[in-house]
């Protein structure tokens, strides 16, 4: 197969390879995605298989060209610090974007694909504690509900909204029996039949529901785990049982280690991962091929997966400090001049 894969980075916008990793290119200038921009995440657009959005600290952007070319979506994220992007998986034109440091953490949905967005009620508070201004970093769908979405923040608390964002309820107060804790870093939902598994990850503990989140149970990243700073969740696609946690020893950190549950997040164990330099930070998947995977660490490692997530292999090429991963089939048809890093 092949495949276009994508490094979201804080400092050279998006790498993008063409030929599996063979060679990376950074962007072209003159785009209204600066090739040297801090870009937070990104999202598969699911109305074309060769589009995708990006989040970046000067707005949203959207490439149609497999991340070649890229174009400024002129809307109220304007003036914001995209951090995080999802699309409802019932409903492709329903899209939410969390926003976050250094401007103002707000909650944006748009309802025809990404074109326009609104603001909702959900805003944090211009300082937190812990990172000085919070920022969202975890949208999470309800699978059969567009209207139905959590959201996590770092650091601010876990929200729920069940009318697409009008009203909202917080959810981190009823952790008081384990402690509390605010610092939210990602959440995904297992549908496994008519069951649903709610997973919440804070910076130090992994959070579980399979009632809605009317109760939940808790287990220790570092008693669990053997590592303290619990940062990505991946939840592996068309399984309704696996999931992935990415773990290291703080943040940046000095090592990292992926875990794996067959059984929704009640038991894990450790995948066969080389030496890491920071903690692990981004995962990428892609339904076309779920056995191929991606990971990365803060510090700009890239691992790949081809079983899986059983086993992982460092990739040649080593970045900056990574922010998201994404891979899509298909390569583009012209890849422009662009600027050649190997």
């Amino acid at each position: 197969m092949s495949r276009t894969l994508l490094v979201a980075t804080d400092g050279q916008a998006i790498m993008r390879s063409h030929d599996d990793g063979k060679k990376w290119y950074r962007l072209t200038i003159g785009q209204d995605l600066e090739y040297d921009d801090r870009v937070r995440c990104l999202l598969l657009d699911p109305t074309d298989p060769n589009a995708v959005f990006a989040g970046a600290e000067t707005g949203l952007f959207h490439s149609k060209d497999c991340g070649v070319t890229w174009s400024r979506i002129d809307s109220a994220l304007n003036d914001y610090a995209v951090w995080k992007l999802a699309v409802a998986p019932s409903d492709p034109n329903t899209l939410y974007a969390g926003t976050g440091s250094p401007t103002r953490s707000a909650l944006f949905r748009s309802r025809d694909g990404g074109k326009m967005w609104e603001r909702t009620s959900l805003e944090m508070p211009e300082r937190c504690l812990g990172v000085s201004r919070p920022r969202m970093l975890a949208l999470c769908v309800d699978p059969d509900d567009p209207l139905d979405l959590w959201v996590g923040i770092e650091e601010g608390g876990l929200f729920h909204t069940q009318d697409g964002g009008d009203s909202w309820s917080r959810i981190d107060t009823t952790w008081s029996e384990f402690g509390g804790n605010s610092d939210l870093h990602d959440i995904v939902i297992l549908k496994r039949g008519s069951e649903k598994v709610i997973l919440a990850l804070t910076v130090i503990a992994l959070y579980r529901s399979t009632d809605g989140g009317k109760s939940w149970t808790r287990q220790s990243s570092k008693d669990s785990w053997g590592l303290r700073y619990s940062r990505c969740l991946l939840h592996k696609p068309g399984s309704e049982d696996e999931v992935f946690v990415g773990i290291g020893d703080g943040t940046p950190g000095t090592t990292a280690a992926i875990i794996h549950s067959s059984d929704a997040g009640l038991t894990w164990s450790e995948t066969d991962l080389p030496p890491a330099n920071s903690c692990m930070w981004a995962f990428g998947a892609n339904g076309a091929d779920p056995e191929f995977l991606l990971a990365a660490t803060k510090f700009g490692y890239l691992y790949r997966s081809t079983d899986g997530g059983k086993s992982w292999h460092k990739e040649w090429r080593e970045f900056n400090e990574i922010t998201d991963l994404l891979w899509m089939p298909g390569v583009p048809a012209d890849l422009g001049l662009p600027h050649v890093t190997n």
